[in-house]
């Protein structure tokens, strides 16, 4: 409806532009028909002025009757001086545009020419009502059309009101769930962090047994350690002992080896020497057989006297006795047999002989 009323508004604006034709033809026609009338008024030389009056008179006519229009659209008042100006202005029209005929009493000539100044002022009058029925309905449109939108914008206010409201009450549900939510989460955090305080716990219980059965572990390793360490010093203390007795036994038995080879020894000499005193005494006199006195002075040879003619067997330098040892294995001899004839002990030998062997292995 307003669409429609609009259109006619401006359809209508349109069709009063096409007065503007009218007020040509009537202004044309009034500058012909005032032109002589004026001509005849005016001094000789100035006849070319004569179609400045009507051209005048009727512009003024018709910018009094627009300026009218324009005050109404804008809705002022159009009384007082706007009424005078438009009445003189009509009238002068009507007075110039019928004076030549009135002048010459020509009556037709009169009603002819009176019919343009009144057809420019009956459709000048009526283009002002027009426009102020115009302005009356544009502005009738526009509070309409105000109204309307002022409606709308009511409705939409009112529908935007009620969306913020369903917003502001959906936002509402949303915090409260959101809150549920959190609160929920915040129960299963600390229930997981009960349940991993519980699992430390444990762990740190378990990790402390472990460690103490490793500790336990460690001291019963360390104390087996030790027993073994105890055992293999207790071992190497009584080997040690047995090499010692070992030793010792062994040196014994070469003195007592060294002791048995020096009586021999001493016994040979003293053999020997028995042999030689019976030659000797056999070749002093040979027919004499003297086997007694021989075997009586091997007896009664005394105890002390062996002992001092018995030689020591003579001990080896360090450089020799090896040179024996090394000797000695090569040839198979045991170590009594070296050390009886390096004259060092026999746990020195048995030493050199360990010694050779490992180089050799």
């Amino acid at each position: 409806m307003q669409l429609n009323t609009q259109q006619q508004v401006e359809a209508a604006e349109k069709i009063l532009r096409l007065s503007w034709i009218i007020v040509f033809g009537v202004i044309l026609f009034s500058v012909f028909t005032v032109t002589p009338l004026v001509e005849r008024s005016t001094p000789p030389g100035w006849e070319w002025s004569a179609p400045i009056l009507p051209l005048v008179v009727d512009v003024a006519v018709v910018i009094s009757i627009r300026v009218d229009a324009i005050v109404a659209r804008l809705g002022g008042s159009t009384s007082g001086w706007p009424v005078v100006l438009r009445v003189l202005t009509g009238g002068t029209s009507v007075l110039l545009n019928t004076g030549f005929s009135a002048l010459k009493g020509d009556a037709v000539g009169v009603g002819v020419h009176m019919a343009a100044p009144v057809v420019l002022i009956v459709v000048a009058e009526a283009s002002l009502k027009w426009r102020r029925e115009i302005a009356a309905a544009a502005a009738r449109i526009e509070a309409e059309r105000r109204d309307e939108q002022e409606a709308r914008l009511r409705e939409r206010r009112e529908r935007e009101d009620r969306v913020r409201a369903d917003r502001e009450r959906e936002q509402e549900a949303l915090r409260l769930e959101r809150e549920r939510q959190e609160a929920a989460e915040r129960e299963r955090r600390q229930e997981g962090a009960a349940e991993r305080e519980r699992e430390r716990e444990h762990a740190a219980s378990l990790a402390r047994q472990e460690r103490e059965h490793e500790a336990d572990l460690e001291r019963a390793r360390e104390d087996r350690a030790d027993s073994r360490r105890r055992e293999e010093q207790e071992r190497i203390d009584r080997q040690h002992r047995e090499d010692q007795d070992r030793a010792d036994r062994e040196r014994r038995e070469q003195d007592a080896a060294r002791k048995a080879k020096e009586a021999a020894k001493t016994a040979e000499r003293e053999r020997k020497a028995v042999e030689a005193r019976a030659t000797d005494a056999e070749r002093v006199s040979p027919a004499v057989s003297t086997p007694r006195p021989a075997m009586s002075a091997v007896v009664s040879t005394p105890a002390h006297e062996t002992a001092q003619d018995a030689e020591p067997v003579q001990k080896m330098s360090i450089e020799q006795a090896r040179q024996a040892v090394a000797d000695g294995i090569r040839d198979g001899r045991s170590q009594r047999e070296v050390a009886a004839l390096t004259g060092w002990s026999t746990g020195w030998v048995a030493a050199r002989f360990k010694e050779i062997e490992e180089v050799a292995a």
